[in-house]
């Protein structure tokens, strides 16, 4: 694609014609219906009927309950609204479509790409770890330019950037170890109070057995 094809930057370069309008005759229409189709006889049928298994209870009482009326079940004969069939339309003359002029107020622009002023970027990234660092941005077609300028600047600091990244990762690599060895070590203590009780328990069952 391209920035005037996929992006509305510029105005359109073809309008619709406001003079142009669909004839009166045009008929867009794909199919019509059949006027010799004829609706049977015994098509219309209620969507619902009385229940004709159901029966009046033994203990229903008119004067109390009122005149008992037997549920409504669905028609299995209800067919729905009738539609006479379709067929070609022997006058269809396609979709109609608006004829377009030139845009007077279309004005081309070569250098559509061009900025003289950005004063943003953003990033959209997605990073399983952090600690990413992003500096010294740059905005060019000149490779030549941009490696220059990368060892100017990347280049002078990513050694030291590493160095103290090396470091952070050591001090947190020891605090985890000593972290895991006190945990370590107050399980050790929870398995000792842990076997001392067994060994009381069994000194008591001992003990009962004597007496």
């Amino acid at each position: 694609g391209d920035l005037e094809s996929d992006w509305d930057f510029l105005k359109p370069k073809n309008i619709k014609d406001p003079e142009a309008k669909k004839p009166d005759d045009w008929d867009d229409r794909e199919k019509i219906d059949d006027t010799d189709d004829v609706k049977p006889e015994n098509w219309d049928q209620p969507e619902h009927i009385a229940d004709p298994d159901a029966k009046k209870p033994e203990d229903w009482d008119d004067e109390m309950d009122g005149e008992w009326e037997p549920p409504m079940i669905d028609n299995p004969d209800y067919k729905g609204e009738w539609k006479p069939k379709q067929i070609p339309n022997p006058g269809y003359k396609g979709v109609w479509v608006h004829p377009e002029i030139d845009n007077p107020d279309y004005v081309e622009d070569k250098e559509l790409y061009k900025y003289t002023n950005i004063g943003s970027l953003g990033f959209d990234l997605w990073q399983v770890k952090s600690g990413t660092i992003f500096d010294n941005i740059l905005l060019t077609d000149d490779e030549k330019y941009a490696a220059e300028y990368g060892d100017e600047t990347w280049g002078v600091t990513k050694d030291g950037e590493k160095k103290m990244k090396d470091e952070q990762d050591e001090v947190k690599r020891k605090q985890q170890e000593e972290e895991d060895a006190k945990r370590k070590e107050e399980g050790g203590d929870e398995e000792d109070m842990d076997d001392e009780d067994m060994d009381e328990d069994d000194e008591e069952d001992m003990d009962h057995d004597e007496l």
